[in-house]
């Protein structure tokens, strides 16, 4: 499939996205190197991570990272492909880029082109300015402005975080579900931080889990998407508000035809993620969130001959010709505990029979964590997730309650 396997490819950050990385490059024979705080991330554990090197990206002394990472590629002793596979490392990544071209060859984009991606109000004013259709969202300064948009909302409401992972680290959370403005003006108390404000409203388009389509693909340095790869979710984990825990590909003509012209029109160059919902209202797909990296759910979409976007991506950093591809139809991936949590919860509110649940893996092709091949992994989950097990279980089913929290927050489902 890859005539030329020398180059080595350094993953930076090893979370659940490295893990994919590790099995598809790896597979084929290219070395593979993880860089990552965490000696059990799930990247760092696969049988393909040849070399681990530990340290973390601290964002107030980025310098540490960098002087690390040029004498990982010094040691490595040839140029090699670096994958960042977080927000905070993309951005990195691109900032840095003049350094680390002396070592490392990865996708040339302007350090303010991935920042506004990125950045949920900076990725929303750049697709209102290219008329990409968005959600209704507001950016509020503070709760005064919060309390005179409850008062013309039209609910429900998302919360979410401008920039998601910064909440996350916060509260726990990257957005919430919210019914009334009672809700979202007590969530916006709990959430937001008055000194540093990262939260905005955004209408909730109606439509089931199910009508959230996403577009992978990697983008040549003339910004070219060398084959597109579309699907939609099945499943999410958080419901109603997470990441795809059963997604299927699927062709959609709009959201590829939508997001290469859109790509195009900016000069983004690399992997791309992003998501739309349809809403049924208008007919329109809206853009959701753009994430410029390799996505967690990247393995989703696997071309007929078996290429991918880190495959696509290899080949035209290593200067190869491109491998045409067509997308397998109907292929399902998951995330096998994720899904396991989230059906639960979906079962619980009534939108999923146990009958259902079976007839949904039919065409399942791949999951996140198992492979025959790469064991580890996998048991490592697996017996993290058979640890909680029984108290999760019962506490899912309703048998154990759970401590309270904060009572606006247990009220919102999905979270």
């Amino acid at each position: 499939m890859i005539k030329d396997v020398s180059t080595p490819v350094v993953a930076l950050n090893c979370k659940l996205g490295a893990l994919s990385i590790m099995r598809s490059l790896g597979s084929l024979g290219v070395p593979m190197v993880g860089v990552d705080a965490d000696p059990h991330s799930p990247g760092m554990t696969s049988r393909y991570c040849r070399r681990k090197f530990h340290m973390n990206l601290d964002e107030d002394h980025p310098g540490k990272l960098l002087e690390y990472l040029l004498d990982i590629g010094r040691r490595i002793g040839q140029p090699s492909v670096l994958i960042p596979t977080s927000d905070e490392t993309s951005v990195f990544v691109a900032e840095y880029r003049n350094d680390l071209s002396e070592l490392f060859v990865f996708p040339q984009n302007p350090p303010g082109l991935v920042k506004q991606l990125m950045d949920k109000k900076g990725m929303y004013e750049l697709a209102l300015q290219h008329a990409v259709p968005t959600p209704v969202t507001r950016f509020p300064q503070n709760l005064g402005d919060v309390e005179a948009y409850a008062r013309e909302a039209t609910f429900p409401i998302m919360l979410k975080g401008i920039l998601g992972n910064r909440l996350q680290q916060r509260t726990g959370k990257k957005m919430v579900l919210v019914h009334n403005a009672r809700e979202m003006i007590d969530n916006y108390k709990l959430l937001e931080d008055p000194d540093l404000p990262n939260l905005m409203l955004q209408e909730a388009i109606p439509g089931g889990d199910d009508e959230v389509y996403i577009f992978n693909g990697y983008f040549n340095a003339q910004s070219k998407c060398l084959t597109p790869y579309t699907g939609h979710k099945i499943r999410q984990f958080p419901i109603h508000v997470g990441c795809a825990s059963l997604g299927i590909c699927k062709w959609n003509e709009d959201v590829a035809r939508i997001t290469m012209d859109f790509m195009r029109t900016i000069g983004y160059k690399g992997i791309l993620d992003i998501g739309y919902r349809l809403d049924p209202r208008d007919g329109k797909y809206k853009v959701l969130d753009i994430n410029p990296r390799v996505g967690q759910a990247f393995r989703m979409f696997v071309g007929t001959n078996g290429m991918d976007v880190v495959r696509d991506l290899y080949l035209d950093l290593t200067g190869q010709a491109s491998i045409a591809a067509s997308p397998r139809e109907n292929r399902k991936w998951v995330i096998e505990d994720f899904d396991l949590i989230s059906s639960i919860d979906y079962y619980r509110e009534g939108t999923l029979t146990f009958s259902q649940w079976l007839r949904s893996f039919k065409g399942l092709e791949e999951g996140l964590w198992f492979n025959w091949r790469d064991p580890w992994p996998f048991v490592r989950m697996a017996a993290g997730l058979l640890g909680q097990a029984p108290r999760s279980v019962f506490r899912q089913l309703g048998i154990i309650r759970k401590k309270s929290g904060p009572a606006i927050l247990q009220k919102v489902p999905g979270v």
